[in-house]
Parts: C-alpha cells; structure tokens; sequence
C-alpha cells in the first residue's frame, strides 16, 4: 500500500505540473521493486523494509516546452493505481477481519 500511496502521489504531483515548461514526470516502480524483493527473499521481514522511492523520467520529451507529461497517460496511470490501492485495502480489511474472528472479537 505505500508504494501505491506514493505512486499516486507522484501522478498526481505530474498532472498538477502539466503546464510547467521543462518539467519531468516521476513514477514509482513499486512492482518491479517487490519483485526484485521476493526473489531475493520471501520472508515477512523483508517485504516489510521495502523502501520506494520517486523515479524521475528525463530521457523523454513529449512537448515543445521540454515536458513529458501527457494528461492521458498520467490519467490512466492514475485510474489502475487507484484501482490497485483499493484492491490492496480490500485484502488488508479481510486479513484484518480474519485475525479478528480468530480471537473472537467480532
């Protein structure tokens, strides 16, 4: 969920600088991150100090003024991870609900 949080930080953050000339949109590859993690190692500990961060795309200009940020690109981005987000709280409430039906608070 933080990487998705951040994610849509940093979308957000490009559409909100979509006029800016020059400016380079940031994404955050929280997929390719937690792969390359549990290939390495699939313990709970280690999923857990996964650490995200902003990455910055600046080999590509779409526009005259220098920018690379393109409202529909941004747009649809934003509506997968919205999506993925809300999927992720939806397993994280059912795990939740779970563990509480197991100690018997309802």
């Amino acid at each position: 969920m933080a990487g998705a949080s951040l994610r849509q930080r940093a979308l957000s953050n490009n559409l909100a600088n979509i006029n800016t000339p020059g400016f380079k949109r940031y994404d955050v590859d929280f997929h390719g991150v937690l792969s390359r993690t549990l290939e390495r190692s699939s313990s709970a500990e280690a999923v857990d100090a996964v650490q995200f961060s902003l990455e910055r795309e600046t080999n590509t200009s779409v526009r005259v003024d220098g920018s690379n940020v393109e409202v529909e690109r941004e747009m649809a981005a934003l509506a997968e991870n919205s999506l993925e987000y809300q999927a992720l709280v939806s397993v994280s409430k059912a795990r939740l609900q779970m563990l509480q039906r197991v100690i018997g608070n309802r």
